[in-house]
């Protein structure tokens, strides 16, 4: 998992020239002045996804279907980002009023954000109803709150509103992920006693609801149960409209979730794949009978992130060789708590920022945090690390560093944006500031100091 994979990849190409233009334009790198951790994203690669996703479905259906593909905020909560994928013809799919606020400073008009959460308050439902923000309820009891807000409301209910059901289809690799369990929190779970005629008399009874929600994918699920979780979306939303005898259900939101490749730097499987599963699973999705809302977000942006540290010092422990880096659990929380399920390459630098090479040597790779578990990996076969040198961590551009972790008040890293001349020069663009001990101290409650006195 450590070797550097080149051949024929022009994002591995464009990386490793990233990395050595960051340590010459010292955004990271030497001991005295440059910063020890930067994180990096290649906005080329994030184009080049934007374009393969809306490539893919707009390539499946007839022209002129309604498509709104939703970047889930949570994956990276950049507003720059959210914003670089709202010029390239992406909305945004928001979960919190935090991540909608990002996503109106990012400039998304409402009619292309979707709000799911499972825990909606009044406020929020009230705030998606007024602004015209398609949501999606989790549950009967929140159905039951936009009735009253419906009935107290001046005017009949404009916003799209549907409801997201849990298809019960099983769970992937990833217990933790998995969304489609038979004990799944989100959503109405369809296969329970009486479950799908509540659905269908719910919709009967509210002429308002006009989009059904599912949610089946994530990292360790197979194309093929995504695809049948979104099959069993399609056939509700055909039961549906044949008892109301009219086309009341009008699209459908069939999620993200699309699996990413962490061990090398192919990345598959593809849009162009799930658009294959999802024909072959339900090819009536595609006639153009129902407009269609995508919620990805790690498939993406992960492939474009990369977490560059310096290797602060190097020891040996019961005859282990250990590299203790800038990067651990602070940027990588899920690999550092749940290792298995979550392991990731490292990619060696020397302190010019070239691709180190040597004879492959077993040593754990460490981040700076106090407890044990901080590693980013264990007995990893690398050229031997020194003082000065950099490990890359690639594939971190969605859920590493950009959900930090505050474990030790360790620092946000700074993230840049770059992009690759066609004479290979690199500029950099700041996305997000590196956190100051002032920050640190001030979301602390520094200001409060004496409140307890």
């Amino acid at each position: 998992m450590g070797a550097h994979t080149h051949e024929g990849d022009g994002a591995a190409a464009r990386r490793d020239l990233a990395v050595r233009a960051a340590v010459e334009q010292g955004l990271v790198g030497g001991a005295d002045s440059a910063e020890p951790l930067t994180c990096l994203l290649d906005i080329a690669g994030i184009r080049a996804s934007a374009a393969a996703l809306t490539g893919a479905f707009a390539a499946a259906l007839p022209p002129g279907t309604p498509v709104l593909h939703a970047f889930a905020v949570k994956a990276a909560p950049l507003v720059p980002v959210l914003r670089l994928l709202a010029d390239a013809g992406l909305g945004c799919e928001v979960a919190s009023p935090g991540e909608l606020a990002l996503a109106r400073a990012a400039g998304v008009p409402a009619a292309r954000t979707v709000l799911d959460s499972p825990a909606k308050t009044v406020a929020e439902l009230r705030e998606a109803l007024a602004l015209g923000i398609a949501l999606n309820a989790d549950n009967p009891q929140e159905l039951a709150r936009l009735d009253a807000l419906a009935g107290s409301a001046p005017a009949p209910i404009a916003t799209p509103i549907g409801l997201r059901i849990n298809p019960q289809t099983g769970a992937g690799a990833i217990d933790a992920l998995s969304t489609a369990t038979s004990t799944s929190k989100f959503g109405i779970a369809l296969r329970d006693p009486g479950a799908r005629d509540w659905l269908v008399r719910a919709y009967l009874d509210r002429p308002w609801l006009t989009r059904l929600h599912i949610h089946s994918g994530s990292q360790g699920v197979p194309l093929a149960r995504i695809a049948e979780g979104v099959r069993e979306l399609h056939a509700l939303a055909e039961e549906i409209n044949a008892a109301a005898g009219r086309r009341q259900v009008d699209t459908l939101d069939i999620g993200g979730g699309l699996p990413v490749n962490f061990a090398s730097d192919e990345e598959t499987p593809t849009f162009a794949q799930y658009v294959a599963a999802l024909r072959q699973a339900a090819p009536a999705l595609f006639d153009g009978s129902y407009g269609l809302v995508t919620e990805f977000g790690r498939g993406l942006l992960a492939k474009h992130g990369l977490v560059l540290a310096r290797v602060e010092y190097t020891k040996t422990s019961g005859s282990r060789p250990i590299a203790l880096t800038h990067a651990g659990v602070q940027v990588a929380t899920r690999t550092a708590y749940a290792p298995e399920a979550w392991p990731v390459r490292i990619l060696p630098y020397d302190a010019k920022g070239a691709p180190k090479a040597g004879d492959p040597v077993a040593q754990d790779i460490a981040g700076p945090a106090c407890f044990a578990g901080d590693l980013l990996a264990t007995a990893r076969e690398l050229p031997r690390l020194a003082p000065g040198d950099l490990i890359g961590v690639p594939d971190t551009g969605a859920y590493f560093f950009t959900a930090h972790y505050g474990y030790n008040s360790l620092p946000r890293p700074a993230v840049h944006g770059f992009a690759v001349t066609q004479s290979g020069e690199v500029g950099f663009r700041l996305v997000r500031p590196a956190q100051d001990t002032s920050a640190i101290v001030a979301e602390a409650g520094g200001t409060l100091r004496d409140a307890l006195l």
